[in-house]
């Protein structure tokens, strides 16, 4: 598939883009060459090839690597306030969004 400086100018019409000539011609390369790598993953056989949600979920026995949920910072709460515009007994107070 390839793309001509018409559909470039409709493209950025509707991404609502003001490109100039050398944009325009930049886009179009940028573009093309995106659709021809998309070609040559189309060309590779996939019949038969079962998607994966994760690309290691084919294999069963590796287990997870997480992490010890621990507490690493401790009470940063007055630290945290002190950035606040306003704050009232250890809470954020913002300004009302909704009357």
């Amino acid at each position: 598939m390839s793309l001509s400086l018409d559909d470039i100018d409709r493209l950025a019409h509707l991404a609502r883009l003001d490109l100039s000539a050398a944009e325009r011609s930049q886009m179009q390369t940028d573009l093309n060459a995106f659709f021809a790598v998309v070609e040559q993953m189309r060309a590779v056989p996939t019949a038969g090839v079962q998607p994966l949600a994760h690309p290691l979920s084919a294999v069963q026995d590796m287990p997870l690597r997480l992490r010890d949920d621990v507490v690493t910072e401790g009470d940063i709460r007055d630290a945290a306030l002190r950035n606040a515009p306003d704050a009232q007994d250890g809470l954020f107070l913002v300004p009302r969004v909704v009357e």
